[in-house]
């Protein structure tokens, strides 16, 4: 051996498949599929999700632990010892840069699954003492892949990350609704112009509305606490098209169990093993709570951009913190960016789900090819809306301020005030009373109190933020007539 094909060997090692040899880094603990996949998948331009890589290494870790209970590698402990810690390696996020493949992959993820393999292999081999490539002592597919397909391992993996995704997601949604329900009780004194159709209505409260901001939220939680129910349930050691091919029934009956003692989450061997691999409507299901909440996220930051317009010529009920100079040529001006920044990760989530849409609905017969986009986008959407509530509560609504006194004027020179005398004295005069003070120009406090109609202290009475809250009308009006 010369000295150049001595510096190859200590740069490169060459491995081999069907389809020819290549070269691979000396020290890489991806291999020849995980290269392949790479060269052959440019597509996204962004890796696996790390916590469907770090799920995976569970799910690896689980089947390799179940393999060992039923005698694999009896004959030599310190391999199953080092596959069961490379395992664990790759699920606590340690070798996650070895992960090299493409999100987005033909193959149903098989090229995620093979380079998993092929990392837990040559680290356990490093954790062994010999060097990466030396698969006649351990195998990527003799032994990491021992009894499993990508078709049962990537779903199950994808469910453990979303459902891991999904506590911290209902995490950030428990703040944002107490933000809001603190936001109440701080604004419930403040009487303001409730609008219907961009419209002045009726009289509320500024509590009222944060409210229903804070209710909303809450339905967001309750929604994505249930998502667990559905995605605890998996295929798990149905190996290619949910038969169990090539698994011992033993490893079959007892691979969920061992997952569910890893991870304290209650995963269920799905009944129909052929269902649960072929048909993927769960995450079509669990896509549209996630959009259902993104829902929520846009409607509630499209309102506080508008209630914050201004300063001057908008609405300026609220005011938002300011973050940053909203502008590079017009000075002093101050953007909701926040709220925009959560209205755009939201508009993602919807599109998102589309793509989930479709890519569940083109499962063909006993596998669906498309499990990587549709990873990709479900576990993306938890990210997005994570952190849009994280931030839309700390920069934003905890910041929050009311302008009383705007909301107060917008009161005292609104038609929307005549509203509160319709109990005391019938749609038609008080809408009279309401056309009068727009012909003068004046407020309706001011046309009632001309008129004579009020004391001071009797017009106020009926706006206080207990009787524009009140539910329905008082039976005492003198003016209604009551039907038999």
């Amino acid at each position: 051996m010369n000295n150049e094909e001595q510096l190859n060997t200590n740069l490169y090692r060459v491995e081999e498949d069907g389809l020819g040899r290549m070269r691979i880094p000396a020290e890489a603990l991806y291999g020849i599929h995980a290269l392949r996949a790479r060269q052959n998948f440019p597509v996204a331009g962004r890796p696996v999700h790390p916590g469907l890589i770090a799920a995976y290494g569970t799910v690896k870790a689980a089947c390799a632990e179940t393999n060992r209970e039923l005698g694999a590698w009896a004959e030599t402990p310190a391999k199953a010892e080092a596959i069961l810690r490379a395992c664990e390696e790759v699920a606590a996020g340690l070798l996650n840069g070895h992960i090299v493949v493409d999100a987005l992959q033909g193959g149903a993820g098989t090229s995620t699954n093979m380079n998993v393999n092929e990392v837990i292999t040559n680290r356990a081999l490093q954790l062994l003492g010999a060097a990466p490539g030396r698969y006649d002592l351990v195998s990527p597919l003799d032994d990491i892949n021992l009894h499993q397909s990508t078709n049962d391992t990537y779903p199950t993996a994808l469910k453990l990350a979303a459902i891991r995704l999904l506590r911290r997601l209902e995490e950030q949604i428990v703040g944002l609704q107490e933000a809001f329900q603190e936001k109440e009780r701080a604004f419930a004194p403040i009487v303001k112009i409730g609008r219907t159709e961009l419209q002045d209505a009726v009289l509320t409260t500024l509590g009222r509305t944060m409210s229903a901001y804070a209710e909303a939220v809450a339905r967001d939680r309750w929604r994505v606490y249930k998502c667990e129910e559905r995605l605890r349930v998996v295929n798990l050691g149905g190996t290619a098209i949910g038969t169990g091919l090539g698994a011992p029934r033993k490893y079959i009956f007892r691979v969920t169990d061992c997952l569910r003692e890893k991870t304290g989450i209650g995963f269920a061997r799905a009944e129909n093993l052929v269902d649960a691999t072929q048909n993927t409507d769960v995450f079509v299901e669990v896509s549209g709570i996630l959009k259902a909440c993104a829902v929520s996220l846009l409607k509630i930051s499209s309102d506080l951009r508008l209630l914050a317009s201004g300063p001057d010529a908008g609405l300026g009920e609220i005011r938002l913190p300011g973050l940053q100079a909203g502008s590079s040529i017009m000075p002093g001006k101050v953007n909701p960016v926040i709220p925009e920044a959560v209205s755009q990760a939201a508009m993602l989530v919807m599109g998102y789900d589309q793509v989930i849409a479709h890519a569940c609905s083109r499962g063909d017969l006993e596998l669906n090819a498309f499990l990587p986009v549709t990873a990709d986008c479900l576990l993306q959407s938890i990210d997005l809306l994570t952190c849009s509530c994280a931030m839309l509560r700390e920069r934003c609504v905890l910041g929050m301020e009311a302008d009383e006194a705007r909301c107060k004027r917008h009161v005292d020179g609104a038609t929307a005030a005549a509203t509160a005398l319709v109990a005391e004295f019938g749609y038609k005069q008080a809408g009279d009373l309401a056309r009068n003070a727009a012909k003068r120009g004046v407020s309706i406090r001011e046309q009632v109190l001309q008129e004579g109609i009020l004391s001071p202290e009797a017009f106020d009475a009926l706006v206080t933020p207990e009787a524009v809250c009140r539910l329905g009308m008082p039976d005492t009006n003198k003016n209604r007539k009551d039907t038999p």
